[in-house]
């Protein structure tokens, strides 16, 4: 008989030590040791269903669940020892507690595998991001709220293909991106239905033959049902990858936003104005004012894309059930929170310090025929067909940039000399207050209808309650 050398918890068929280098190779206890709350956490859960189930004392439960309140306070403190030797957080706390209460805690693993055991500790701590994230999304779209308020009635361009296209208030400019929010917010809630499924119980592929209790660990834990089929909870990771999804989608309208405060800040816009506190200098041209914190949002933006790809390629041709190619799914959900939580904070802290340049703002919708279309409307409403009108506008602007003026400074009798529908009342729609005001179709940029949107919002986030 060979005799078993390996000092492995799941060593008993080794011969001799695992290589130095595999084991630098293969350990994760250097990130996933974030876990441990949770793989404590489900460590109790499933030793108070032992016990219900007779696979456990009163006794062994108590040991254990004291042993690992004590890890738990240690790690806390950091006063507990990680070793890379034992792989990851599941291992060791279980010879730490296998360390600290003896034979008990060595019955801990019976009808568990680490298969379902990280699938566990991984959807626990995304239930949490998920938490964490709401509120995030909460302040930051509280913040597009309060800048709506407070720049109520003040006009800015509107842009397509980056050209002037019609003015629009400040405030549903600042409202878009609260809708934008809040559907990130509901993903991330609806991506918590998925990921709030219990695992435990799986076992490493195949269940168990032991007698256990899979809904009453639930229940414990607070999951809403447990996963229906052993061999899809053992290699899926679906819930992961959605997390991280919503998470791109998070960084992708910050990145947006990033991009909109970068130009608005430059010179060539000066829309804005970003707090000092939130940019910094050149170390050689000491004129600058760098809006360093919305370029690196949307360079952090790549990160996060990165995070969904690594975890999508990942996955793309694992066969059924777990393997170790699963290892790798942690770094990259790990970073994904890391980088859009602290984003979401400090742009939300940043938008609270940003000043908006009305004047400029309004300057800007001066020029640029941006009141073309309220004109094309106007020839409709005097039953011209629209395609008419909307050559006819098309040839007065031409007109205009040939006479390097707007369709404001044309005369009444130029103007009939394109249409002879057109009266008096035609400056009226040309004005830019006009413009923005005839936008009365629900969602439009009226202030009646931005005014009402605002309320709500505020009402919904209970603003001034």
């Amino acid at each position: 008989m060979k005799k078993n050398t390996s000092q492995k918890l799941w060593g008993g068929r080794f011969e001799g030590a695992t290589a130095a280098s595999v084991e630098a190779f293969t350990e994760s206890i250097s990130y996933d040791r974030r876990l441990y709350s949770y793989d404590i956490m489900g460590s109790k859960a499933h030793a108070t269903m032992l016990a219900a189930n007779d696979l456990l004392t009163a006794e062994e439960l108590s040991a254990i669940i004291d042993g690992l309140s004590d890890i738990e306070t240690a790690i806390d403190n950091g006063e507990f020892s990680f070793k890379s030797e034992l792989e990851d957080i599941h291992m060791n706390i279980e010879k730490a507690l296998i360390d600290a209460i003896g034979p008990a805690g060595a019955k801990l693993h019976s009808a568990r595998s680490r298969n379902d055991q990280i699938a566990l500790d991984l959807r626990l701590y995304l239930r949490d991001q998920c938490d964490r994230f709401v509120v995030l999304l909460e302040n930051i779209r509280r913040a597009f709220v309060g800048l709506a308020r407070r720049y109520m009635g003040q006009v800015m361009p509107g842009y397509t293909h980056m050209q002037r296209a019609q003015p629009v208030l400040i405030a549903h400019h600042m409202m878009a991106y609260y809708e934008m929010f809040g559907r990130d917010s509901e993903r991330i809630a609806d991506c918590r239905k998925r990921i709030n499924v219990l695992p435990l119980g799986a076992a490493a592929m195949a269940g168990t033959g032991l007698p256990i209790d899979r809904e009453m660990v639930a229940g414990l834990l607070g999951f809403d049902r447990v996963t229906a089929n052993s061999m899809d909870t053992s290699g899926d990771r679906d819930f992961a990858i959605e997390f991280v999804s919503c998470c791109t989608m998070i960084q992708l309208h910050l990145s947006r936003l990033s991009e909109e405060l970068v130009l608005w800040s430059s010179q060539e816009f000066s829309f804005v104005s970003i707090a000092d506190k939130f940019c910094t200098g050149s170390s050689i041209m000491p004129q600058k004012k760098n809006p360093d914190i919305p370029e690196l949002i949307r360079g952090k933006s790549g990160r996060v894309v990165g995070s969904l790809m690594s975890l999508i390629t990942l996955m793309k041709g694992l066969p059924l059930t777990y393997n170790r190619d699963l290892q790798e799914d942690k770094e990259p959900v790990f970073d994904a929170v890391d980088t859009v939580s602290a984003s979401l904070a400090i742009m939300a802290e940043m938008l609270g310090n940003l000043e908006f340049n009305t004047r400029r703002m309004r300057e800007a919708t001066r020029t640029g025929f941006m009141t073309a279309t309220d004109l094309a409307d106007y020839l409709v409403l005097h039953d011209v067909p629209f395609r008419e009108a909307h050559g006819i506008v098309g040839r007065a602007v031409a007109t205009c940039i040939e006479k390097g003026c707007e369709l404001t400074d044309l005369t009444l009798s130029e103007m009939r000399d394109f249409s002879p529908v057109i009266d008096e009342d035609v400056f009226d729609v040309l004005s830019v207050e006009g413009s923005v005001n005839s936008r009365v179709s629900t969602g439009g940029t009226a202030t009646l209808r931005v005014e009402e949107a605002v309320q709500a919002a505020e009402k919904q986030m209970g603003i001034g309650e």
